[in-house]
C-alpha cells in the first residue's frame, strides 16, 4: 500500500482534522473495506467480501443504507483511510467507525473520531452522539477518550460471537 499521509514528518505525527474529509461512501471504498484486514484481536472488526455484502444487501452492501448511514473518510489525496456509520436512533446517532488497518496506532483515531462526531452534531444538531465499543479494545477507548467521550454506561450484549461486555461512550463536545 502507499505511504496514506505522504510528507509527514514520522508516525508521531498528531493529525489535524484538515487533513481528514467526510465524503459519501461509494461503492470503491466498500470494496476497499471489505478487503482490510486486521492482526488479531482486531480480526473481528473485518467485514465479509464485497460479494457477499451486496448478495446479502447488509450494512453498506445495501445501497440505501450506505447512501443514508455510511461515509468514507479520506485524505487530502482523497486515499481512503477509514469509514464511519452514523446510525440515527431516536434522540441519538450512533457511531461505528474504522481505520485502515495499516494507520491503527499511529495517533489517527482521535482526530478521526472527533471529525465524524462534528459530521454526527452537523447532520443532527440537537442529538446526542455515542458509539458502543468492547471492553477490552483500550486502544479504541483511549482515541475515542481524546476526541471528547466519556463512558457512559457499561453493559453486555448479544454479538454474532457470542455475549460481550461494551461500553456506551457519549461524545462531550469541547466549549
Amino acid at each position: 500500500m502507499t505511504e496514506l499521509f505522504s510528507g509527514l514528518p514520522s508516525l508521531h505525527y498528531k493529525p489535524l482534522s484538515a487533513v481528514m474529509t467526510i465524503i459519501p461512501l461509494e461503492i470503491r471504498h466498500a470494496e476497499q473495506i471489505c478487503s482490510w484486514t486486521y492482526e488479531s484481536p482486531y480480526r473481528l472488526y473485518e467485514w465479509p467480501s464485497w460479494h457477499q455484502m451486496k448478495q446479502d444487501g447488509i450494512e453498506f452492501g445495501d445501497p440505501v443504507l450506505r447512501q443514508q448511514q455510511y461515509r468514507a473518510i479520506v485524505n487530502n489525496d482523497q486515499e481512503l483511510i477509514g469509514f464511519a456509520q452514523l446510525f440515527p436512533m431516536t434522540g441519538v446517532t450512533r457511531l461505528g467507525m474504522g481505520l485502515h488497518p495499516d494507520l491503527c496506532s499511529r495517533g489517527l483515531g482521535a482526530a478521526a473520531a472527533a471529525l465524524v462526531s462534528q459530521e454526527a452534531l452537523r447532520l443532527r444538531p440537537d442529538c446526542t452522539v455515542d458509539l458502543e465499543v468492547l471492553i477490552w479494545n483500550l486502544r479504541a477507548i483511549r482515541a475515542y477518550e481524546k476526541a471528547g467521550f466519556r463512558i457512559d454506561d457499561t453493559y453486555v450484549r448479544p454479538t454474532p460471537r457470542g455475549a460481550a461486555s461494551f461500553h456506551c461512550m457519549i461524545f462531550q463536545p469541547r466549549s
